[in-house]
């Protein structure tokens, strides 16, 4: 039960890691919900937020004694290949808002919510909450801790696998109703996916996530 061999244990930990996500979550909607944003409310999510991330990153710390990695490419380690990745997941994340723009596809719950009641302490909230914190707990759940309880075999099928069920934890962390939204999210939740099993370094990803989070809101 105490170390990621178990698997009774590792759905415990995912569960209660689901849980903190899901109360960042729910601060961010209480947040969103009012405009202009209110102190106390303000507050609250920075409190939520800073204890849910502490806690990832020192889960997640912890946990990477129990493996062994074959090796963990470094920041920047390959030049190209970070230029490369970033313009492709700029490229897909305008070329989705240029449909969204024309109506072809719905937007984000929370841009249309900005988009109705246009603000400016709402719109730096965004940046922050939906722009990096949020998506750094998603790359946390749907890739971090998910390859670190699955998908440890080293097989291509393995790899395949939890690259696609990646791209599904993702899209669903991200709750959005149209179908159409989902599957765009799957997409790049698989793309990071592949990053981090490329890379073996959680951070690139999570660089991904937040760069797509701050282009979905600066886009709007």
């Amino acid at each position: 039960m105490n170390t990621p061999e178990s698997r009774e244990g590792n759905l415990i930990r995912y569960i209660v890691y689901a849980v903190g996500y899901l109360m960042a979550v729910g601060v961010v909607k209480l947040v969103i919900n009012k405009t202009p944003p209110r102190l106390w409310d303000l507050v609250l999510f920075i409190l939520i937020a800073a204890m849910v991330t502490l806690f990832y990153i020192y889960r997640f710390n912890r946990e990477q004694r129990f493996f062994q990695r074959r090796y963990s490419l470094p920041w920047l380690g390959d030049l190209g290949f970070t230029i490369g990745i970033t313009i492709l997941v700029t490229a897909l994340r305008i070329l989705v808002m240029y449909f969204q723009s024309y109506n072809k596809i719905s937007f984000y719950g929370f841009q249309a919510s900005y988009i109705k009641h246009e603000n400016v302490g709402m719109f730096w909230f965004l940046i922050i909450a939906e722009g990096i914190i949020l998506p750094i707990l998603q790359e946390f759940l749907a890739t971090g801790f998910l390859f670190n309880y699955a998908f440890r075999r080293d097989s291509r099928l393995v790899a395949v696998s939890g690259i696609l069920v990646s791209g599904i934890i993702f899209s669903i962390l991200n709750f959005q109703l149209s179908f159409l939204l989902f599957v765009i999210n799957v997409v790049f939740g698989a793309i990071f996916a592949w990053v981090y099993l490329y890379t073996q370094s959680i951070w690139m990803p999570m660089y991904l996530a937040v760069l797509n989070g701050l282009l979905m809101i600066v886009l709007m």
